[in-house]
């Protein structure tokens, strides 16, 4: 079955451009999974420090399957750019 996954971030004071940059230089990686059947990143018109992440893919499994091989070093790095901890869920058509 397909689904949809939503993630929401918000950047920390000073970080909107880095954090864009970050989650923008993810897609290769996302793309590139197997199961992965689109994504994209959106920057909040009216809140400039947030952002969606909207990934396709074709089954719940598939996506986690991608999260665990994510070098995680990667993202250590990246956590001093979110002003909160990111959010997520699942949604079906």
């Amino acid at each position: 079955m397909n689904v949809t996954r939503i993630n929401e971030f918000q950047a920390a004071e000073g970080k909107a451009e880095e954090l864009f940059e970050f989650l923008k230089s993810l897609l290769p990686y996302i793309t590139s999974s197997e199961g992965c059947e689109s994504c994209e990143v959106l920057r909040n018109k009216d809140a400039q420090e947030s952002f969606v992440v909207i990934e396709k893919w074709n089954s719940v499994e598939s996506h986690q399957k991608s999260i665990e091989s994510f070098p995680k070093e990667d993202m250590q790095a990246a956590m001093s750019l979110f002003g909160a901890p990111p959010k997520g869920g699942y949604y079906y058509a």
